[in-house]
């Protein structure tokens, strides 16, 4: 069996680039509704990550789906779980040495993890609603690899996600390089605009407000 890369058709250089970027410039050159819920947040400081994703639902309270998405998703894929906001602690350091074995790049849910402290160490990128000590039980399987809705965006097997501090979009995989070339001109547009401030010019001069000095 053939294993095609989940990076096939998407520019070679899509993960760099979008991580240089970040989350915030994307999301404003995309004009897509494609930002998750941010309640859903780096479960350490400073975990980034820009892949394609793997989407799969589990039931409150069950991690089932996550094991056997373990064993389906492309290498290079980000787990994207879907827990009805369900927190628990479906995911911890167990999982992630897996999922580092398996050549999986992050994990993004809704619900909970647990073992902060180790994902930290491990420099594992996760993202979550909540952190949650308690277990799972291991019953049932609402779906792996299906599209879905996560955190008010759509999320399809290949889709784009990229997440870091300010928070986490997904893109489909259509919009990936025209999203990538509006937000490299917009970062240099925005790296003028900061070397003017810096010079000692003001945003109202540079944005055109001028005319509410005297209105406020």
């Amino acid at each position: 069996m053939t294993v095609v890369s989940p990076m096939m058709d998407l520019p070679a250089d899509a993960s760099s680039r979008a991580l240089a970027l970040g989350s915030s410039t994307l999301f404003e050159a995309s004009g897509l509704p494609c930002s998750v819920d941010p309640e859903i947040r780096p479960v350490w400081n400073g975990a980034a990550v820009a892949a394609p994703i793997y989407p799969l639902a589990c039931a409150p309270g069950d991690n089932l789906a996550i094991h056997i998405a373990m064993e389906r998703a492309p290498r290079g894929s980000v787990l994207v779980v879907a827990t009805g906001d369900y927190i628990a602690g479906y995911w911890g350091e167990v999982l992630t040495v897996a999922a580092e074995a398996a050549g999986i790049g992050g994990l993004v849910i809704d619900g909970g993890v647990r073992d902060v402290a180790a994902l930290a160490a491990r420099r594992f990128p996760v993202f979550s609603r909540g952190i949650s000590m308690r277990g799972t039980i291991k019953a049932s399987v609402p779906s792996v690899g299906a599209p879905l809705l996560f955190g008010g965006v759509p999320a399809a097997a290949g889709d784009f996600l990229v997440a870091d501090d300010d928070g986490v979009l997904i893109l489909p995989r259509s919009e990936v390089e025209r999203t990538l070339s509006n937000g490299e001109a917009r970062a240099a547009k925005e790296r003028s605009m900061m070397e003017r401030l810096a010079a000692g010019e003001t945003t109202l001069e540079l944005m055109g407000l001028g005319a509410w000095r005297d209105k406020a």
